[in-house]
């Protein structure tokens, strides 16, 4: 894995899309195959007003991010990826006025798959207020932009 990829893009992985960085997403780092990221608590992600408690569905955000960039770290570099599976399993409500962190690791990668596991915690992460297993694929070797598979169909209807 190059430096500039763990220290310049992958930081930018972490909160530079639109999302993410409307979430307040941060980079927290890289311990060994294991990568970090925060949110913070803030009113406006807060999913029970009443009792303070962040939103389930940020919970999920976290998680799904989280598990993607430790597909980029296992693979070493950028390479477009989608989630096509998620199971999160809440376990307690994150204490109110408290940052989240997610941490993930991916256990297994083939050409097309990347497995991870993921936790999101306040500060230990053996006591959990979320833990996820997902499952990424890995783009093919070719043309990603939107619409590629269109126009080879096209191409293909034209020369016939």
């Amino acid at each position: 894995m190059t430096d500039a990829f763990l220290t310049t893009l992958l930081p930018q992985l972490a909160s530079g899309a639109a999302h993410t960085h409307a979430l307040g997403f941060s980079y927290e780092g890289l311990d060994g195959d294991r990568v970090r990221i925060r949110a913070p608590y803030r009113d406006d992600l807060v999913g029970d007003p009443e009792t303070g408690v962040l939103a389930g569905g940020l919970v999920t955000t976290l998680l799904d991010h989280v598990g993607g960039l430790a597909v980029w770290v296992a693979l070493k570099t950028y390479q477009p990826i989608a989630t096509l599976d998620l199971r999160v399993d809440y376990m307690r409500a994150a204490v109110p006025g408290r940052d989240l962190i997610a941490e993930a690791r991916c256990y297994r990668l083939t050409r097309t798959l990347g497995f991870v596991r993921a936790w999101a915690f306040e500060d230990d992460p053996t006591d959990p207020v979320a833990a996820a297993q997902s499952a990424y694929v890995i783009s093919a070797e070719g043309d990603h932009r939107a619409g590629a598979n269109l126009r080879a169909a096209r191409a293909a209807g034209a020369a016939a």
